[in-house]
């Protein structure tokens, strides 16, 4: 049986002082896509940040793509961030360049020398979220969705083992959060393991899948009625 990609045992949650989620027993395998809802404060962002070493866990176990959350230390955060793609929901693309360039300093900046091996590598995650046409353009001549696409394809460069998508279609409208999801849907397709906060239900009922939920301090497993 093949490692979790990412397991929680016993684990809390704290922001500061303040307990958040408490008791959190999960685990993700390689190939999932897993839903994380929940109303607005009930923790969803508080257990990503966690995730991707913003929060220090301090109680209980977690492990995530071969990190030991319990105990990382500040330098280690650069190493894991490289091994997990984060797709946050205010796209977070830097506005004074280009889709190429913003890729492009992504790359620079986690360790990439080899300016052909990074042209193709760009070329690459555009291609895959289908922007290929559009890496001359500044972040403003997009639309929302064509940004979030945008950030699914910077969050792949470095071929993740975990991709993180905290609330990603929340800021589009229907229409757009579909085409959106239909990416994150291909790139699992082609194997990524994807967490993905949400609380947009209409999502979940067209594309149903293994869902968590945070209420009341806890994250549990929703099991789904078949129809």
């Amino acid at each position: 049986m093949s490692k979790p990609i990412l397991f929680l045992k016993d684990a809390s949650i704290f922001q500061g002082d303040n307990l958040v989620l408490s008791d959190i027993n999960i685990e993700i395998n390689k190939g999932e896509f897993v839903y994380l809802i929940g109303k607005t404060g009930t923790g969803k962002s508080s257990f990503m940040k966690t995730l991707y070493g913003d929060l220090p866990l301090t109680k209980g176990e977690g492990n995530i793509v071969d990190y030991d959350l319990k105990q990382l230390k500040e330098k280690d955060i650069p190493f894991l961030r490289r091994k997990l793609g984060v797709v946050f929901q205010d796209f977070k693309l830097l506005t004074d360049r280009t889709i190429n360039e913003n890729l492009l300093f992504v790359l620079k900046a986690t360790g990439w020398k080899d300016k052909s091996e990074m042209n193709t590598r760009v070329e690459e995650v555009l291609n895959k979220v289908g922007m290929k046409t559009k890496g001359f353009k500044f972040p403003h001549e997009l639309s929302g969705g064509e940004q979030q696409r945008i950030a699914i394809a910077r969050a792949l460069l470095n071929n993740p083992e975990l991709i993180l998508a905290d609330e990603p279609t929340g800021n589009l409208d229907p229409q757009t959060s579909v085409e959106v999801m239909e990416v994150l849907q291909d790139i699992n397709k082609n194997g990524n393991t994807i967490l993905m906060a949400t609380h947009d239900y209409a999502l979940l009922l067209k594309y149903p899948s293994k869902t968590l939920k945070c209420d009341e301090g806890q994250i549990f497993e929703v099991v789904q009625r078949k129809n």
